[in-house]
């Protein structure tokens, strides 16, 4: 009690720093892997990847960030157990912030897509297991969490599979392929508009103090997707009249170019969907902090977020991205399976579907997983031999190395804390 008194603003601003770190590495690395498939095929060049997702990540993380932030924050470990040692749960929180960071930054710099989600989690139990024991951790809530890693790339890559197959079906197996884009890809701006107008309308807007019932939540959301898809089927209709109608080289081409665009909708959703699961990893721990210090170690069931947590957390993914992301969107983009922008759309839309719906019941989910998933969904449809089953391997290894590195870092850092604060 007596060093959160004294020290409080220090310990405030040192856990702040390292959870700008923890965010840049969560912008250097799944950022990176959620705007690979715009850069893969083509659909965006690196810079105008980097320019939408630092717009529509912060605003993910601004405006509908909240929700996930709280199972990360109280869900993994049972807080009771530092009620008379608060001081030991803010190092834990710092130790575990330092420790998804830096396992983080070294793996963007190496170009591995791990899961941010992983590292956290992984250093969260490393600081609960030294720190009070085994008992700490909320070990039921943990299976719930693994179990989404199983569940949620099967669900984005079942997903995919669906949204690939019905283009190809619709569109590309057609033969008038052309004329049959026109018609279909406004459809499917419809349906990744409502994806981002529901948790946006729904969630996001609560923050900022606009409240509605599911029903006009529902009907707001279907108002903006048939404003979106009437302004695409103008904008297709008007851009692509002269374009070759016959089935052939010329015909996939143009139904390619028309995807491309659709790519630009999926993958500012993407971006808004991940920042508003992803940045509870950076914030969760924080908040913790922040609210122990602030309140002189009472630990309580739910508190606000300080109003500046959410736009540290924002703007550290933006700057994560802009600086180190290009490596992990190399090995995304390319490394999986050769992405065309009908491809990528399918792997997009069905991540940021499975994001946005993972998000919104508070299970904080691995997006990395989520979009390998999709991206496999759409290798199986083309056949097995369209996966680069080499590179899916690594991906799956360095996954499965993430949440010890994280659990050890944190334990190291740890005892580093203690000996720098007690």
């Amino acid at each position: 009690m007596e060093i959160l008194a004294n020290y409080g603003t220090m310990i405030i601003m040192v856990a702040a720093l390292f959870g700008f770190l923890m965010a840049i590495g969560i912008g250097a690395n799944d950022v990176a892997n959620a705007m690979g498939t715009s850069v893969g095929s083509k659909a965006l060049t690196v810079k105008q990847a980097i320019i939408i997702a630092m717009i529509f990540e912060f605003a993910g993380a601004y405006l509908a960030g909240g929700e996930v932030t709280d199972t990360i924050r109280k869900g993994v470990i049972d807080t009771s157990y530092y009620v008379n040692q608060p001081e030991v749960l803010v190092y834990g929180m710092m130790a575990s912030l330092l420790a998804a960071g830096s396992w983080l930054l070294l793996a963007s710099y190496m170009g591995w897509p791990v899961s941010t989600t992983h590292s956290i989690i992984g250093a969260i139990i490393g600081f609960a297991c030294v720190s009070v024991g085994t008992e700490a951790v909320d070990w039921g809530s943990v299976q719930g969490i693994v179990g989404s890693w199983i569940i949620t790339p099967l669900i984005s890559g079942i997903f995919a599979y669906v949204i690939f197959i019905s283009a190809q079906r619709l569109i590309f197996d057609t033969d008038t392929p052309l004329i049959n884009a026109k018609r279909f890809v406004p459809v499917y701006m419809f349906l990744t508009t409502m994806v981002i107008a529901l948790v946006t309308i729904k969630k996001g807007l609560k923050h900022v103090g606009l409240h509605l019932s599911t029903g006009e939540a529902w009907l707001a959301s279907i108002a903006v997707s048939l404003i979106v898809m009437g302004f695409g089927y103008l904008y297709i209709r008007r851009n692509y009249a002269d374009a070759e109608q016959t089935v052939g080289h010329n015909g996939y081409a143009g139904v390619e170019r028309v995807f491309s665009l659709l790519m630009v909708v999926t993958a500012c959703a993407m971006a808004f969907a991940h920042g508003s699961n992803d940045v509870a990893n950076a914030i969760g721990p924080l908040s913790a902090v922040v609210s122990t210090v602030e309140h002189m170690g009472e630990l309580s069931e739910k508190t606000a977020i300080a109003w500046w947590i959410l736009p540290l957390g924002g703007l550290g993914i933006v700057v994560g991205l802009a600086t180190m992301g290009h490596k992990v969107m190399a090995t995304v983009g390319t490394g999986i399976t050769e992405l065309t922008p009908s491809r990528g759309f399918a792997a997009q839309l069905a991540t940021a579907s499975t994001v946005v719906l993972a998000s919104g019941t508070g299970l904080p989910i691995s997006t990395t997983q989520t979009l390998v998933g999709a991206v496999l969904g759409v290798g199986f449809a083309r056949g097995i031999a369209a996966l680069n089953m080499g590179v899916v391997r690594n991906i799956v290894a360095s996954w499965i190395v993430t949440l010890p590195a994280g659990a050890l870092l944190a334990v190291i850092f740890f005892y580093v804390m203690q000996a720098a604060f007690g």
